[in-house]
């Protein structure tokens, strides 16, 4: 097998080595408790608003507002229900919120031509004020007693395994994720080859926000409550898990296995430095080394390959 064959399976053998160095040295680590925390609350979450990100970054862009997304949506959860509405309506309700959120920022970037970065960077900056008045100050909106969605067992790791699925085909297979991936590797070609930009950032930003409205529905039923600007805690572990993802790809590029992978990969690293006994400081400097080392590594190998 050459090297360029194996230069892929750099982070499945880290993350491999990683799970054995934590089964070996941290107590409880391989317990079904912590391994079902670690699946059905961790990864969950995290995942879904991953997949979501995975589009941006695979068109060449970046999309900071997926917290934003995520709370509009959670926030319209909560409120429908405890306006008397059904499960499904107010889901509806929340996904209808987040896409919002999109129509924003297709319109900011396809529209005005603004950059992904300072679009969604705006709408960061407008979506953090709105939730501060529509929550009096940033107090938390709890779901009201009796009304609360059932979803239990593995339903949220289905739902993730489903969207993963259905994101994932149409970015490796469909004719959107051939355009979509040549507009973010080399959008010249792509545009005198006849892509239509507008109509991939449109697209890329209400997938976008449409898996994180996702994402808010869950975050509400798990919580039973809507919290303000939570939704922001999962914007750097989401890019970095895109980003560890895309040294599962020969060509390094943005894919659905590999953020799923990414995610888990740093969901690991957190909750095996809990076990072992280090601080949450530490843990995040020792996961950013982690981060750093992998991509360092996968990136550096890449270009030695191409140059010999």
């Amino acid at each position: 097998m050459s090297a360029r064959a194996l230069l892929p399976l750099t982070l499945p053998l880290v993350f491999t080595l990683i799970v054995v160095v934590f089964a070996l040295q941290a107590p409880g680590f391989l317990s079904v408790g912590n391994l079902q925390s670690l699946v059905l609350n961790n990864f969950v979450l995290l995942a879904i608003v991953a997949i979501g990100m995975t589009y941006a970054v695979a068109a060449g862009g970046i999309d900071l507002s997926v917290g934003t997304s995520l709370d509009f949506a959670s926030f319209s959860f909560v409120v429908l229900l405890n306006a008397g509405h059904g499960w499904a309506f107010a889901a509806t309700g929340a996904l209808i919120a987040a896409l919002l959120v999109g129509v924003v920022n297709a319109g900011l970037i396809a529209g005005l031509r603004i950059s992904p970065f300072l679009a969604t960077l705006g709408t960061l900056f407008i979506g953090t004020s709105a939730q501060q008045l529509l929550s009096d100050g940033g107090q938390p909106i709890y779901i009201a007693q009796g009304s609360k969605p059932e979803l239990t067992g593995l339903t949220p790791l289905l739902i993730v395994l489903g969207l993963g699925l259905l994101y994932g085909l149409a970015l490796a297979r469909g004719r959107l994720g051939r355009e979509l991936l040549a507009q973010g590797t080399q959008p010249l070609l792509a545009y005198y080859s006849g892509v239509s930009v507008r109509r991939i950032v449109t697209v890329v930003a209400l997938a976008t926000a449409l898996a994180c409205g996702v994402a808010g529905v869950l975050l509400g039923s798990t919580v039973s409550a809507y919290v303000p600007l939570s939704g922001n805690a999962f914007l750097l572990n989401a890019i970095g898990a895109v980003f560890i993802g895309t040294t599962l790809s020969r060509q390094g590029r943005a894919n659905i296995p590999g953020t799923l992978l990414g995610v888990l990969f740093i969901n690991v690293i957190a909750n095996g430095l809990l076990l072992i006994g280090w601080n949450f400081y530490w843990q995040q400097v020792a996961t950013g080394v982690l981060i750093f080392a992998v991509l360092t590594f996968s990136f550096a190998s890449r270009r030695l390959l191409e140059r010999y």
